[in-house]
């Protein structure tokens, strides 16, 4: 059952039902999250899944307008933990692995001139490179790879499993040290497996 607007506007902190206000507004430009140092306001009910979807108090954020309005003001702190910040308030809430997802890609070059530029589940269009740097990790629980993209500050986005298997048929090797090391390249920069990634399943 997806949340009735009414319901959220009743619940939901000053500083987000002023943001709240302007989600049918056509409000997109970006505030910026990262100069704001408002007081911490305790944690409210909203939750990230895994698969990208948003939930407040158990149910679905069904209206995508205002989901990449909350996302506009989603900050991840040097505690590892996520917050949704205002000018006035600092609101912490859940996120059960990245706040956004990597799901689509399109390739421009190869070997080193290669450039990858991702599109998120929100609307975010990044270029691997230096700046927006890929990292992997294993997945717990079936040990197959789980790529990250850095897409603004330290929000990252999850790659989709079928964008996972795009990215794998990519990876190549280069010389490095006393050995060969296993990568993708874009934006001039090789970013590397660690080795005990190598045996993720296929």
């Amino acid at each position: 059952m997806t949340e009735r607007p009414a319901d959220i506007d009743k619940t939901m902190p000053e500083g987000l039902k002023a943001l709240m206000s302007r989600a049918d507004a056509g409000d997109r430009a970006p505030p910026p999250v990262e100069k704001w140092n408002p007081p911490f306001c305790g944690d409210l009910d909203i939750r990230i899944a895994r698969d990208g979807t948003w939930h407040y108090l158990g149910s679905p954020i069904g209206r995508e307008r205002l989901v990449r309005l909350f996302a506009s003001v989603l900050r991840k702190d040097a505690d590892g933990r996520h917050y949704l910040v205002t000018p006035v308030e600092k609101i912490g809430i859940t996120v059960e692995d990245a706040p956004l997802l990597a799901v689509e890609m399109a390739v421009e070059g190869e070997g080193e001139n290669q450039a990858v530029t991702l599109r998120t589940n929100l609307g975010d269009l990044v270029r691997v490179g230096p700046d927006h740097p890929l990292r992997f990790e294993k997945e717990t629980d079936s040990g197959g790879l789980k790529p990250y993209v850095l897409v603004r500050g330290r929000l990252e986005a999850l790659f989709t499993r079928a964008l996972m298997y795009e990215l794998a048929d990519m990876l190549e090797e280069r010389e490095e040290g006393n050995g060969v090391a296993l990568g993708i390249w874009s934006g001039g920069a090789f970013f590397t497996l660690a080795s005990d990634l190598l045996d993720a399943p296929e």
